[in-house]
């Protein structure tokens, strides 16, 4: 569940407990409340608990490491390298494309 999902929940289950006046001796609306509100707080904490490993460690910092008279040092990100995909396009000359003749 995201962060969306967890706040729909919590949203419902408010308006059953304090937005439906229901008497059934059944069904509690106000018990359906009460766990769909303590079902949503405790997804809405997981969400911000994984919210940082979903995006890998360090995704929002910038970290440059200076070497003077070296080579350059690795990233400290390990995950800041990743794939690379490297396109090389081969362009065809030919000639001109076939046509009319040209002009006199």
């Amino acid at each position: 569940m995201g962060l969306v999902v967890s706040l729909i929940l919590i949203a419902a289950g408010a308006i059953l407990v304090w937005g439906v006046n229901a008497e059934s001796t059944d069904f509690n609306v106000d018990a359906v409340g009460v766990i769909l509100m303590i079902v949503g707080f405790v997804a809405f904490i997981l969400s911000l608990m994984m919210w940082r490993s979903v995006w890998g460690p360090g995704a929002f910092t910038s970290r440059r490491t200076y070497v003077e008279g070296g080579a350059p040092a690795a990233p400290a990100d390990p995950y800041a390298g990743g794939r690379r995909r490297v396109v090389h396009e081969e362009e065809d000359v030919e000639g001109p494309p076939p046509g009319a003749p040209p002009p006199p």
